[in-house]
């Protein structure tokens, strides 16, 4: 009897042992990740001369211009700011008064931030990364990233290259010249979003290289993203990456790259107003393109013609010269929750044949020639893995240009 009580005896101290070193292991993994989130965060958000409360509840710091993310890379160490771009593409004033006269009695879009304040001039206001934003993504590292393989690619070769990845879009894309820049008008919804590890998006893309490990990517939009930002908002977004989102780039301000110059936009602050079925319709307009003095890619958003900032050319290789491609669309996560296709929504959730004030929008689609001018797209094609789930349809005319309707619910008796 004393013999198998002191063995029953080792075997509890043996194995209070193992619990002791499991949650020894465990808490010293969780103490290394807090540090690691509070590294990341630190880095990521800059002290403010001012905070702005949301009433989404972000937080937007005023950032003095030259505190920025940006200028944590080593090659901007000493770079000199451009304030403006040398030359903006001809054609884009006479475009943008026609629009002033249509538009007049719309609502101009604004973000939600603006209700509570702005930051002054000299100042850039960053939205503010919160630790939970952080702990949500799979990684520190993979935080503000996109997953590979998110890019469309008409006429693959290989017609799963997309699909593995969950990555579904219905697009309009041009290829085959040489393109300086892209601009669109578009709509803006709150598609449903039915898990929280997928999103939906609305956005151009300009892109160089091939589609393998070096593809270079500008891409701006709007996007609804339960992962990324927390929510289900509608926000403002842009991307980049240099090596087809392998190691470089990430959304919005989330790393160094972007050199905002606009005190009033915040990149990932929510949008405002949205786009109701059958109502009223909103829309933003977007232009990228390349300063042909610099070389630098700038970004103006809204129909105001706000200059954002710029990508310096020396992020990219094959973009530091020029685009080879030109994609307009929409992109959606399918995660197959259930085994079955998603339901969250693209653009408005409905198809393309329905129409103004039913389904979502591109219109006066333009890309930018080596000469600096805005021109129609020529050979206009179309893209879409699952038309049964989302689709897209062209057109042009009079007011509009080149345009098209785009997008759909996911999951239905035809797309399951």
């Amino acid at each position: 009897m004393g013999f198998g009580c002191s063995v029953t005896v080792l075997l509890v101290f043996c194995l209070w042992g193992v619990f002791i070193s499991v949650s020894d292991s465990t808490r010293l993994g969780s103490s290394r990740q807090k540090f690691e989130v509070n590294k990341h965060l630190n880095r990521l958000n800059k002290a403010p001369i001012k905070t702005i409360e949301s009433p989404d509840g972000d937080i937007i710091d005023c950032v003095p211009i030259s505190k920025q993310p940006a200028f944590d890379h080593p090659f901007l160490k000493d770079h000199k700011i451009q304030m403006r771009p040398n030359f903006h593409p001809e054609g884009l004033f006479e475009e943008n008064k026609f629009d002033e006269n249509k538009a007049k009695s719309s609502t101009p879009i604004n973000q939600l931030w603006h209700a509570n304040g702005m930051c002054s001039e000299g100042t850039i206001p960053i939205r503010r990364t919160k630790e939970e934003d952080v702990l949500r993504a799979s990684s520190v590292k993979r935080y503000g990233r996109k997953k590979h393989r998110s890019i469309p690619k008409p006429r693959s070769a290989d017609p799963d290259l997309v699909n593995q990845s969950g990555h579904q879009h219905a697009i309009a894309y041009v290829e085959g010249e040489k393109f300086y820049g892209a601009k669109a008008t578009i709509n803006v919804w709150e598609p449903k979003i039915q898990q929280t590890n997928e999103f939906s998006l609305s956005q151009l893309w300009v892109l160089g290289g091939s589609f393998g490990q070096d593809l270079n990517s500008i891409e701006a939009g709007w996007q609804v993203s339960p992962d990324l930002y927390g929510d289900n908002n509608t926000r403002l977004f842009t991307y980049w990456t240099s090596d087809a989102y392998q190691a470089t780039g990430c959304y919005n301000l989330l790393c160094s790259g972007f050199i905002q110059v606009s005190s009033n936009i915040a990149m990932g602050a929510s949008i405002s107003p949205i786009s109701s079925y059958r109502d009223s319709q909103y829309d933003i307009s977007i232009l990228i393109w390349k300063d042909p003095k610099e070389g630098h890619w700038w970004m103006q958003f809204g129909n105001d013609g706000t200059v954002m900032g710029y990508w310096p050319s020396f992020l990219f290789s094959y973009l530091a010269e020029s685009a080879t491609m030109i994609e307009w669309g929409g992109e959606v996560v399918n995660s197959e929750p259930d085994g079955q296709h998603t339901s969250t929504q693209m653009g408005s959730g409905h198809f393309p044949e329905e129409g103004f004030g039913k389904a979502s929008y591109f219109r006066n689609i333009q890309v930018v020639d080596s000469s600096n001018n805005l021109k129609a797209p020529k050979d206009l094609g179309t893209y879409t893995e699952y038309h049964n789930c989302y689709d897209v349809q062209t057109g042009s005319n009079g007011d509009w240009g080149h345009f098209f309707y785009y997008g759909g619910p996911g999951k239905n008796p035809n797309c399951q």
